[in-house]
């Protein structure tokens, strides 16, 4: 695991297969996938742990990040496989913990878990 926003964050882990467009597919002011070909179409990210591949589309889906945090509908950490600057921009200025972490430790991760994620440590304590 490799932190590239420090900052530690408790929540339930939400878990994605496929990557996630945030200016395409998310609905800045509530955080809810709109995309209804996503795996999480419907629901929210708000205080989740996001657990996913990667970002994908444009530079300016940083923003949407941004504007989630703003709404209070941001996801408390994010989790990938890979690192991408949409992600990485976004989760830097809106202050959301994100780590790198590979194919192994993502599987460990059990969507509807209840965690914590030192990102500064790269710790995940579960809780129980």
């Amino acid at each position: 695991m490799r932190r590239l926003v420090g900052g530690s964050a408790t929540g339930i882990v939400l878990s994605s297969k496929h990557p996630i467009n945030f200016l395409g597919m998310i609905q800045k002011e509530t955080g809810v996938v709109q995309d209804s070909s996503h795996d999480l179409y419907g629901k929210s990210l708000a205080g989740t742990i996001l657990v996913f591949p990667h970002g994908v589309g444009s530079s300016v889906g940083a923003y949407t990040i941004y504007s989630m945090k703003s709404h209070n509908v941001a996801p408390a950490a994010m989790i990938c496989n890979r690192a991408d600057l949409t992600v990485a921009t976004g989760c830097a200025v809106a202050d959301i913990p994100l780590v790198i972490a590979d194919d192994h430790e993502t599987t460990q991760l059990v969507a509807g878990n209840h965690i914590t994620l030192d990102a500064d440590m790269c710790k995940i304590t579960p809780h129980i």
